[in-house]
């Protein structure tokens, strides 16, 4: 690479599937890349193919990061977040360098539970009544005072990944099975203690140019019952305007996106609503693309390109994601197909085969092999089978999910432990 060539840094692309799609966009649109691997990403983290003599560098934190880009003298013109763990990194070096970007000193409350909730608070965005510990053995007294039911949470969680919901007083034992550990080994200190929202479960998704936002899609989470749960997945679906909820849940989305600074590229939020009124409630937010199926379906069913518009508002531009129709050509959905009854060994998944030739079904994945051990399903690393499904409207995408539950069967041999009701759709043992 010569040291002019107007290039853009990546930050943390190794491992992650939006690291390669925003290569890719970056070199679509005329750039070289410049990886930047900040040492938040696990050990075993591969660094990125560097095919084409691509530069990749690694700091240990911004101010390494600042010194390296300004010694190697690149046409630096924007830094470009590839991973949810080091967001905050990249809005800090944005501003260092000068870039376009989101506010860098509202980072942190982009991407710690706790200071979600503080500013949330301080800007008059509704959540949920909070308690911060810093020990499980805290969490007993912040569930009294708050009332139940409460959810627990590691405040630097992804993926409801110890996350648990405490019911009344006598399930309090339960808070004990929540480790002390990350989902990556590392040492859990606090935890967010926060009164339960009963109501219905949305994932909106946002992008933004210099601060005018706009809505890509809201995503139903639908539970079969009225359970109260810690893992949102079961049947996930794109609803539209017509839907009751729509119109005051993008209207809260936008609040929130301007509460906490986000003014360029991508917002994934996360709310719920728990009546009829205007009470929507902020449970998670980032400034990234949704995990899951939802940016790999957009590419297949609308004109959106996700990645490269994200790249053009990071340049400072005005993509098309911003102000052209976005042409779904299909309504969107997903199904989980999990494991709730009890932790066991495989045996067996039915259907498969059956399930992949369902029309509307794609993207089906099997997480597990026979003979694997199959924990209970309650964060989204342990995902028995999953598929992404679409259809010409909302009542066929919900008749192909309820086909495709009726499809699958897990055969799963129990711990020698106690179990618990079998969940509908999913079937434990023989």
């Amino acid at each position: 690479m010569e040291p002019r060539d107007p290039v853009i840094l990546l930050i943390d692309p190794a491992n992650t599937r939006n690291g390669s799609e925003y290569e890719t966009a970056i070199r679509d649109l005329g750039f070289r890349v410049v990886s930047l691997s900040t040492g938040l990403l696990p050990a075993d983290a591969t660094p990125p193919l560097d095919p084409d003599g691509e530069t990749s560098l690694y700091a240990d934190d911004v101010d390494d990061a600042v010194r390296q880009v300004r010694a190697a003298g690149f046409d630096l013109r924007a830094v470009v977040p590839a991973n949810g763990s080091s967001l905050h990194v990249a809005d800090q070096i944005a501003a260092r360098l000068g870039l376009p970007g989101n506010d860098p000193a509202l980072g942190w409350a982009r991407r710690n539970k706790a200071a979600m909730r503080v500013r949330a608070a301080q800007t008059g965005v509704r959540v949920p009544e909070f308690r911060l510990v810093h020990s499980l053995g805290e969490v007993a007294a912040a569930a009294q005072d708050i009332g139940f039911p409460v959810i627990v949470k590691q405040t630097m969680g992804t993926g409801s990944y110890g996350v648990s919901v405490i019911s009344d007083a006598a399930a309090l034992d339960e808070a004990e099975t929540l480790g002390t550990v990350d989902r990556r080994g590392r040492p859990v200190t606090e935890w967010l203690v926060e009164r339960y929202v009963r109501g219905r479960e949305y994932a909106v998704n946002f992008c933004s140019a210099d601060g005018e936002h706009r809505l890509i899609d809201i995503w139903e989470y639908r539970w079969p019952d009225d359970r109260d749960y810690d893992f949102p997945l079961w049947d996930i679906v794109q609803i539209d305007s017509a839907h009751p909820d729509y119109v005051r849940v993008e209207r809260f989305c936008r609040q929130v996106l301007d509460a906490f600074g986000i003014r360029q590229g991508p917002g994934h939020i996360e709310v719920k609503c728990s009546g009829d009124g205007d009470d929507v409630y902020l449970i998670e937010l980032a400034a990234r693309f949704s995990g899951g199926p939802a940016v790999p379906m957009w590419t297949r069913h609308s004109d959106l390109r996700p990645f490269h518009d994200a790249v053009e508002c990071f340049l400072g531009r005005r993509p098309d994601i911003i102000d052209g129709d976005h042409g779904f050509r299909a309504v969107l959905g997903s199904v989980v197909i999990r494991n709730d009854d009890a932790p066991g060994t495989l045996v067996a998944v039915h259907g498969l085969d059956e399930l992949g030739a369902l029309p509307g079904v794609a993207d089906v994945l099997a997480e597990f092999r026979p003979g694997d051990h199959v924990p209970i399903t309650n964060h989204n690393m342990c995902i028995p089978v999953s598929a992404s499904v679409h259809g010409p409207d909302r009542a066929t995408v919900l008749r192909t999910i309820a086909i495709a539950r009726e499809t699958v069967r897990l055969e799963i041999a129990p711990d020698p432990v106690g179990r618990t009701t079998v969940a509908p759709g999913t079937v434990a043992g023989s």
